[in-house]
């Protein structure tokens, strides 16, 4: 009887484990919150977003298992899916919105803003649902972010080897990252020391996280690998050769445009076409994937029609559907109501033009985050707001602008909200999360990073001016750059047709996403690409010598360590900004 009654007494439950409960949502919103804040001030000073995902899952397990004591990988997978859902909005409107600030364009309806970067967000998160199986199931990509994000969830319950495994590459990879930023060594000119050319851009990037990257990658983002090799050990050696470079010193040349070699390459040549060869590989993609896009939304109405085990895995198609439709109008009413100037037709075709838009870079950016866990967001949203330019164009120079801002920002922050679902659904696949409970989170989830986002902006923008050397906001300096070349009649419209038509010659090769992936080979600066580089050599090495269980149970823990804990002491420093700031202003 003793004995019985102890084994009664190790039973914890019975019946599944929490998944969708209060408390996981509560604590989503509030680590969405801290961590849109700290990330969006870091995408306005250093350029680029860090991934919340993995910061939510470290932090989750902090309150929900160390504090309350709750044990549910799931639970805390929603907690994380909808922390890193609030976050989404921060890259999305950090890389668009402070244009307007930077040209002075400031009338613009905040509200108006919000309103249309929620329906921009709720118009990404359905186009991509259906899409899930194809790409996480059938296709199998990699996403490597939520393959991190599913060892995290994993590593406490599957023995203390792998979680120590993860937080020795979380200190290893924190405190490079830590030492880099304090000494300013964000990157090394290794080919200037060995006398390398300047135009074969010999600089590394100085990022364990990349190479954790890679490392999960492995195969999967070697033609990525190849597009940037072919640009600047290839393309530009020819170039050279043939004198078609400009000097330093020549009219015209760098010292008039001041920039190095390699920017001027990247900036003026590669960039604009790889943009072309990611849309070119991208709607060659569509092409090619639609029978198996339309067999999946036509399995989703069947399923919801003879109620099959589908339909609970999945939202219904119906409620898609009337999600789009109401977003989509909602999307036009904001373009309507942008600026004054606008037309009933222009701005139908501006609503048109950003929903249509928001679908195809959906599809763009979730292959390339699937296959490499880089996202060419900003690339896509310089497009999309070129296009909506070119369709409000005779409209003046300020409605212009900002109407195609107000689109363009709800476009972006769709494609953020896209990946982030499809990121989140590949760490749910592999934990055995529902998908339906991960999408109903994920809407419940996008409405308050744009109001957070769009507070923080103004405020910063009071204290600090936005574009200012404190506040540089890289990526939207960027596009108030562009869209001043583009009023003024300057656009490689070639350039873009040259890379369109041969992505989608290499998409239809028969090589899954190939145009995708050698085109963010040449979109990406190659410092990445050549530290990316190391991290697939590893994994290839490890593959081929130890084994590929050795790769998983003990490579790609040390590798999802390395990308949280960059991501972490990135957190750290914006945090830090943040507070000094508030503390000298």
């Amino acid at each position: 009887m003793p004995k019985t009654q102890a084994s009664a007494d190790k039973i914890i439950r019975t019946g599944p484990y929490p998944e969708f409960t209060l408390t996981a949502v509560l604590v989503g919103y509030a680590l969405g919150v801290v961590i849109t804040l700290s990330i969006g001030y870091a995408c306005l000073i250093l350029g680029f977003s860090i991934e919340g995902s993995e910061v939510a899952a470290i932090l989750g397990f902090g309150i929900l298992r160390g504090i309350m004591g709750r044990t549910s990988l799931i639970e805390n997978n929603i907690n994380q899916t909808i922390a890193n859902t609030v976050n989404a909005s921060s890259a999305g409107m950090m890389f668009t919105v402070p244009a307007l600030f930077i040209l002075g364009q400031t009338q613009f309806n905040a509200g108006l803003m919000i309103l249309g970067c929620i329906a921009g967000g709720v118009l990404g998160v359905a186009f991509i649902i259906p899409l899930r199986k194809q790409m996480i199931e059938y296709e199998r990509l990699s996403f490597p972010g939520g393959v991190a994000v599913a060892t995290i969830l994993k590593s406490p319950g599957a023995g203390i080897c792998k979680a120590v495994l993860l937080l020795v590459g979380m200190a290893i990879s924190g405190g490079v990252h830590f030492v880099s930023q304090k000494l300013g060594l964000e990157q090394l000119d290794v080919g200037g020391l060995i006398g390398m050319p300047g135009y074969m851009n010999g600089i590394w990037y100085v990022s364990l996280m990349t190479v954790g990257v890679g490392f999960i990658a492995g195969r999967g983002g070697f033609c990525f690998i190849i597009g940037g090799f072919v640009c600047y050990w290839i393309l530009a050696p020819l170039l050279a050769a043939m004198q078609l470079l400009p000097s330093a010193s020549a009219a015209g040349g760098l010292e008039a445009v001041k920039q190095t070699m390699p920017d001027y390459l990247r900036l003026t040549l590669f960039r604009p076409v790889g943009i072309g060869m990611l849309i070119g590989g991208a709607l060659s993609g569509i092409v090619l994937a639609l029978p198996l896009i339309v067999s999946a939304i036509r399995s989703m109405h069947t399923a919801a029609r003879l109620k099959s085990p589908l339909s609970k895995d999945e939202m219904p198609i119906g409620l898609l559907y009337i999600g789009i439709a109401c977003s989509a109008a909602l999307l036009f009413v904001v373009s309507l109501l942008s600026v004054k100037e606008m037309s009933l037709l222009r701005g139908g075709l501006m609503a048109l033009a950003g929903t249509v838009w928001i679908w195809i870079s959906g599809v763009i950016l979730s292959e390339c985050i699937g296959r490499t866990n880089w996202s060419p967001l900003s690339g896509m949203t310089l497009v999309g707001v070129t296009i909506l330019l070119a369709i409000s164009s005779g409209l003046g120079d300020a409605a212009a602008t900002i109407s195609s801002v107000m689109v363009g920002a709800a476009a972006c922050v769709a494609m953020a909200q896209a990946t982030d679902l499809m990121l989140d659904l590949k760490t749910g696949y592999l934990i055995g999360a529902s998908p339906k409970k991960q999408q109903i989170c994920q809407f419940l989830s996008i409405w308050p990073g744009p109001i957070l986002v769009m507070g923080l902006i103004f405020v910063l923008h009071k204290a600090y001016g936005l574009g200012s050397d404190r506040l540089p906001a890289p990526q939207a300096s960027a596009l108030a750059e562009t869209m001043q070349a583009i009023l003024g009649g300057q656009v490689p419209l070639q350039k873009y047709i040259a890379g369109a038509g041969l992505g989608a010659l290499l998409s239809a090769s028969g090589i899954g996403g190939l145009g995708i992936l050698v085109g963010l080979g040449f979109y990406l600066p190659f410092d990445i690409v050549l530290t990316y580089s190391v991290g697939t050599a590893l994994r290839l090495l490890t593959d081929r010598v130890k084994g590929q269980r050795f790769s998983e149970e003990v490579g790609i823990p040390v590798a999802a360590g390395l990308i949280v804990g960059e991501a972490l002491v990135g957190v750290g420093f914006a945090m830090y900004f943040v507070i000094k700031g508030a503390m000298s202003g």
